[in-house]
């Protein structure tokens, strides 16, 4: 890279930060872009290119999520410990603690030798997130390089990149939907998509290109037409479009069973206000003016998501009575849609930037009770199916008789229940009542269940509860309980 182009990007990293950030200081960042061009500066990438154009897109990534300065120079040094030479204390000497531990977190795992490619993937994603329970921006980090690894895969080996592809589509795209961060997600599925699927990718992106300039036209008309009757309420709004993902359509011909050209060509648009009540009011007007689609209507303002996600989804037949998609949300909810926990940061004029602790604790609260089992599932095998499982199904949402709120997988029991709300609650289980109806251990669980568990003092687990529990912690709980009792 000549000095013309490393200033230029500077600057432009600079100017980026400071848009978002206006009073804070960027010496830090100048010195680390400096320090990273050096560590980099004769090494390669397998396309040929300068090895720093990597640090310089996970830094830009980063920005484009608006994160906080420490977190811009750890994507700038990500790879400085492993590829360069360069070791924890120095960076924590040269850039202080914070950056040096948020780098070491993001390392790549040390050159161990291991005894199957399975355990290798074990351990790495046992430390990732370990890592990630420590300080969320550590994978925040690992989604930024992830995502540019994705978008620059084309220069590797053919089966180097369905190897990548498939860990993408597996494991990283699902934190990143767990994380609330759709933009991110989508994107690392589409990029998969493409490499373990080349010919669907290419057929359903044709057929997306072919619609496009129609779906647009009616979309305008749509939004002409519901924004006359908006106005009458008096209350700011605003417009979007959805833009429609790749690998969602694919997922939606398995889910309809139909091909292609047999999907309807549902289109989405999202109406964006200022305040919760006027949400409703435009889903009222929103539902007077136009036909509702029977079953369609989800209320994640009342019932958020795991992740935070709150949104009012409803479909209705617009104009020729094609269906369209509508999601209503207010400012706040539009931006944690958009960067998911990103969006949970604080930008301080003296200060470093804090992470606002409850929405913190809320949004990665399936992390912290991963931890409970985490170091116990010994077996790498059932450690990353355990981690697979968590990570793709949907969850449901259960509360307690004080209406605490329990997130759990789909399919998830009594049993399930009692040990997210408590190990104690889960070992001393001895049934359950749903909704004050007394039901079996081994039945499923809704949304929206009330679900008092019952308890005896002196219960212990029983062997046939691991038939038929869905959760991990609930597995390695019981295993335990079993083992101390020698069963």
């Amino acid at each position: 890279m000549i000095m013309e182009e490393i200033t230029e990007d500077l600057i432009k990293l600079v100017d980026r930060f400071k848009a978002y950030s206006p009073q804070s200081d960027t010496v830090l960042l100048e010195r680390a872009y400096g320090f990273s061009c050096e560590c980099h500066k004769t090494q390669k990438r397998a396309s040929e290119e300068p090895y720093f154009i990597h640090c310089l897109a996970v830094s830009n990534i980063l920005l484009d999520l608006r994160l906080d300065l420490a977190t811009i120079c750890a994507g700038l040094l990500h790879d400085c410990i492993e590829d360069s030479g360069v070791s924890y204390e120095q960076l924590k000497k040269e850039f202080g603690e914070e950056i040096a531990m948020l780098v070491d977190g993001v390392t790549k795992i040390d050159r161990l030798k291991f005894s199957s490619l399975t355990e290798f993937q074990a351990e790495n994603w046992r430390k990732m997130l370990l890592a990630m329970a420590k300080d969320i921006r550590v994978v925040l980090i690992k989604l930024a390089d992830r995502l540019h690894n994705m978008r620059t895969i084309r220069f590797l080996s053919q089966e180097d990149q369905k190897r990548i592809a498939q860990e993408t589509a597996t494991l990283y795209a699902p934190i990143a939907d767990r994380l609330g961060m759709f933009g991110v997600k989508s994107e690392l599925e589409d990029l998969a998509f493409s490499i373990l699927e080349p010919e669907l990718f290419r057929d359903i992106s044709n057929e997306l290109d072919k619609r496009m300039t129609r779906r647009e036209e009616y979309l305008k008309q749509f939004a002409g037409e519901l924004s006359d009757k908006i106005k009458g309420l008096e209350i700011p709004f605003r417009f979007t479009f959805r833009p429609k993902h790749v690998y969602s359509i694919y997922q939606k011909t398995l889910r309809q069973n139909k091909r292609l050209d047999e999907i309807e060509d549902a289109m989405g648009i999202r109406i964006i206000t200022d305040t919760v009540g006027n949400c409703y009011s435009i889903l009222g007007e929103t539902h007077s003016s136009y036909r509702p689609v029977p079953g369609s209507f989800t209320d994640y303002i009342a019932q958020p998501k795991a992740n935070l996600y709150q949104s009012i989804h409803t479909s209705i037949y617009g104009p020729g009575d094609k269906v369209v998609e509508v999601q209503i949300r207010n400012e706040e909810m539009h931006k944690r849609a958009e960067y998911g926990i990103a969006a949970h940061w604080k930008y301080k004029l003296a200060s470093a930037e804090k992470i606002r602790e409850k929405d913190l604790e809320a949004s990665i609260r399936w992390l912290r009770e991963w931890l409970d089992w985490l170091q116990e599932l010994k077996n790498p095998s059932e450690f990353l199916e355990s981690l697979k499982t968590e990570l793709k199904v949907h969850q449901i949402f259960v509360f307690t008789p004080r209406m605490e709120v329990k997130a759990l997988p789909e399919g998830a029991t009594p049993v399930d229940f009692a040990f997210a709300v408590h190990t104690d609650v889960g070992s001393r289980c001895i049934g359950a009542k749903v909704s004050g109806r007394i039901v079996r251990l081994d039945s499923e669980l809704k949304s929206g269940d009330i679900c008092e568990v019952l308890v005896r003092k002196n219960a212990r687990p029983n062997e046939d509860w691991l038939k038929f529990v869905k959760t991990a912690k609930a597995r390695s709980r019981i295993r335990r309980a079993l083992k101390d009792m020698g069963g």
